[in-house]
């Protein structure tokens, strides 16, 4: 199993992802105004985030409105809501299961919980950056209507990044050593033996 050092790195790693995934969950800013065309200069920026879209005036006023119902949204925007909830609750149970065991085979079992928390993080946010440039990048689409990838977007990407690389460290570092067992066959072995030397 790995040292003590090696977990401690990866509580570390597992607690940033955990603030990045939280951060990216609750700021709204997965897309923003994209400033293209004729007009440069505008009066107010709308950014959207998975439970609100915001209107951030000139002025540096905001205002920030929940959507209506969870039966309008996307599923896309849906089931973005649900993996990025899931990624987070998977993140808190696998650290809270590192720090209360040290076995190799617990260990493991956080290793793989936080390599899903991470992907269950990088989809939903890839799938968002995706339609952002496909939309962005249709001429159907009307100027107004194009978006830019928000600050959030990032975010995500660096806390999944964060929690594969936690996990990988922990699988890494958590696989029992296979040698125990050819140990203590020897060992019996040459207890075994001694009683017939003596004898001799």
């Amino acid at each position: 199993m790995g040292s003590s050092g090696v977990q401690i790195v990866c509580m570390a790693l597992g607690i940033l992802g955990l603030i990045a995934a939280v951060v990216a969950i609750a700021v709204p800013r997965w897309k923003v105004s994209a400033f293209i065309g004729q007009n440069i200069i505008t009066a107010q920026v709308q950014e959207e985030g998975l439970w609100m879209e915001c209107v951030v005036q000139s002025t540096g006023q905001q205002q920030c409105k929940a959507y209506d119902s969870l039966l309008i949204l996307g599923s896309t925007l849906q089931a973005a809501r649900a993996m990025t909830i899931i990624s987070c609750m998977l993140t808190v149970l696998s650290l809270l299961i590192l720090t209360a065991e040290v076995k190799p085979k617990v260990s493991l079992v956080s290793a793989i919980g936080l390599i899903l928390a991470g992907l269950l993080l990088i989809i939903p946010v890839s799938w968002a950056a995706h339609n952002v440039v496909r939309d962005f990048n249709n001429p159907l689409v009307a100027q107004s209507q194009k978006r830019e990838l928000g600050a959030c977007i990032f975010v995500g990407w660096g806390g999944g990044v964060l929690l594969l690389l936690a996990g990988g460290l922990l699988c890494c570092f958590s696989r029992p050593r296979s040698g125990g067992s050819g140990g203590t066959a020897k060992y019996y072995s040459n207890s075994a033996s001694a009683p017939s030397k003596n004898y001799v």
